[in-house]
């Protein structure tokens, strides 16, 4: 080793640590200067120890060049263009108001004109949602939730239950109306809107969601409703309809994108050895050096994949990253797993409420679960392969079909009637109120700290220390990490706890 600075850093102990040596003079550390870079080196040690950094460190790495680094989300509103009625007015009163959408019984004709106010569950700025299992933040009179989506020309359909023994939330029909025009001032949190009915129904009343009676509203509301149970609640653009030669027509427009910032997190794994030892062959593994420095790299993974996972971010003492259990039972879906009581139809609805094409295109989900689950799911998909299937063209829709490797670690796929579930056990999650975790790995991204030509990704400092008042030289080898998660699209994440 050249151009030795003889800088003094920290201090040691003297003897071998890794051997429960003890000694009492302290050593003053050599330059501790970058050697090389070895990033996915670490990750291929003891794969099915670390899947989730094994993952993430993969497929997912985006060098940033800031500790302290900033990115945005965005998330379309193509699929969002639904409200919920407050109020309505047959007498196409400029603002209705006072007549809850169920509270009477009623005959609208075809070239009826009514008027109605909407709201969303949504905030428009960002197109920031409610999420399963989370307080509900969006509901009517919060701000952000005024339809902006609302044009002249577009054609809209309203559920509605039968007067006579219909069931408020269960829908038998359906009215048509043709938007004649939108006012969105004399409101700022709901959409009034003229209509007039194209598609007529008789003695009808409209699903009720005025205010927070449907929703629920904040932390009042234990948890979010399924999207199957708010559809018959929603009004939906199905199409516009406009005359020959009528012109260009109004436009709106949405803000799909939130920002977020991250921080990056520093590892520190240290080895210490004297000349002495690294040159005694020893019996089982000869050299004492080799073996310390590949545990410790293991070491040092399986500290990077506990922070990865259960890091809280902030940055009042050191700085610490986001890990996926903080994130994503704060921000993402979460649901309950008891693997005693959980039923395969319970457990399909979760799957539904999380992978609902709607606001959730999770097609690059990874499910990591826990020792327990991992053989609950497999006890599960093996009892409806091997009892319900009569043939290969009448089986269950809930069966393993198959293991492979993804980059080392071993994956187990479920088929369900939601898709192929990847499932990989994770033993980091045994012991934790944490059943699984599914990432979607298309918005979860590993971020090691890259720039200026230094890159502690995974990096390596050698130094040399000197034993006080002896002259012997030891080497001192840190391994160092600094990176940071980023995560976004909180609703493509989901927990079961």
């Amino acid at each position: 080793m050249s151009e030795i600075l003889n800088v003094t850093g920290s201090t040691y102990t003297g003897g071998s640590i890794e051997r429960g040596e003890s000694g009492s003079a302290a050593l003053d550390t050599g330059a501790l200067r970058r050697k090389y870079n070895f990033g996915d080196y670490v990750s291929e040690l003891a794969l099915a120890q670390d899947p989730f950094f094994r993952f993430v460190s993969m497929v997912s790495k985006k060098p940033t060049d800031d500790p302290s680094f900033k990115f945005t989300e965005k998330r379309s509103s193509y699929t969002k263009r639904y409200a919920y009625m407050a109020d309505y007015s047959a007498t196409a009163a400029a603002v209705p108001s006072g007549t809850a959408p169920d509270s009477a019984n009623i005959s609208p004709a075809s070239g009826n004109v009514y008027s109605f106010s909407f709201f969303t569950d949504y905030n428009s700025d960002g197109n920031q949602q409610n999420i399963y299992g989370k307080t509900i933040d969006y509901y009517e009179g919060v701000a952000g939730t005024q339809p902006g989506f609302f044009v002249p020309g577009q054609l809209l359909k309203m559920a509605h239950f039968n007067n006579s023994g219909g069931t408020n939330g269960t829908s038998d029909g359906y009215t048509l109306w043709r938007v004649n025009s939108v006012d969105l001032t004399s409101s700022s949190t709901l959409a009034i809107v003229s209509a007039t009915c194209l598609k007529a129904g008789t003695s009808i009343k409209f699903n009720n969601a005025t205010g927070a009676t449907l929703l629920g509203s904040g932390a009042s509301a234990a948890t979010g409703q399924a999207q199957e149970t708010l559809e018959p609640y929603k009004v939906y653009v199905v199409g516009t309809s406009f005359d020959a030669g009528s012109g260009y027509p109004e436009t709106w427009s949405d803000q799909p994108y939130s920002t977020g910032y991250g921080q990056t997190q520093i590892w520190k794994t240290s080895c210490v050895m004297n000349n002495t030892d690294r040159a005694t062959v020893l019996k089982y593994e000869g050299n004492e050096w080799a073996r310390i420095w590949k545990e410790k790299l293991i070491e040092h993974k399986w500290d990077i994949e506990q922070s990865l996972l259960f890091g809280n971010q902030q940055s009042s003492v050191s700085k610490t990253t986001e890990g996926a259990v903080n994130f994503i039972s704060t921000y993402g879906n979460a649901f309950s797993l008891d693997i005693a009581t959980k039923t395969q139809d319970s457990f399909l609805d979760d799957l539904s409420a999380m992978l609902d094409p709607r606001y959730n295109n999770a097609g690059s989900t990874v499910f990591f679960c826990s020792t327990a689950v991992y053989n609950w799911l497999h006890k599960l998909s093996g009892y409806y392969q091997n009892n319900l299937e009569i043939s290969t063209n009448f089986r269950g829709d809930f069966s393993m079909t198959g293991k492979k490797k993804v980059f080392g670690i071993d994956i187990t796929t479920i088929s369900t009637v939601y898709g192929d579930m990847n499932i990989a056990r994770n033993v980091h999650l045994d012991g934790t109120n944490v059943k699984m975790l599914g990432v979607n790995m298309k918005y979860a991204a590993y971020r090691p700290l890259v720039g200026n030509g230094l890159n502690r990704d995974t990096a390596v400092y050698v130094g040399v220390q000197t034993l006080e008042n002896s002259g012997v030289d030891r080497r001192v080898d840190q391994i160092l990490t600094e990176a940071g998660m980023e995560w976004c699209c909180p609703e493509t994440h989901a927990i079961w706890s």
